[in-house]
């Protein structure tokens, strides 16, 4: 038997905004990346930067939000699948903060050589 409901955009969107809603209720690394988007935000706009660059920041800033959201639903997997102390849920869970780390270094890196190339 198939557990995948037909596709709605209605619906689907619905979905989507109430995970949206929980992620702000509950994940406080979430609510802090999406708080530091804003002063990336303004940063890009102030920035005398090609719009290429500007794109480059712009993207892998909601790259971070992207993996953020998906390291949390790993996380809320691993704790429905069990309360306990196991190797291998630490594991899962360390890895998806490890891709959320890598994707923060990834913006960093973008940011510094963009600023060295437009400055220098």
């Amino acid at each position: 038997m198939n557990n995948k409901p037909k596709y709605h955009l209605f619906k689907n969107t619905k979905y989507a905004l109430s995970g949206l809603k929980h992620a702000l209720k509950t994940e406080n690394s979430f609510r802090l990346e999406l708080f530091c988007a804003i002063f990336i935000i303004a940063g890009i706009l102030v920035i005398d930067a090609s719009l290429t660059y500007k794109l480059i920041l712009l993207v892998t800033g909601i790259l971070v939000l992207i993996v953020e959201l998906v390291n949390s639903a790993i996380e809320n997997v691993v704790d429905l699948v069990t309360k306990e102390f196991a190797p291998l849920a630490k594991t899962a869970k360390d890895i998806g903060s490890t891709a959320v780390m890598f994707t923060i270094i990834l913006h960093l890196v973008c940011w510094i050589l963009i600023l060295w190339e437009v400055y220098a």
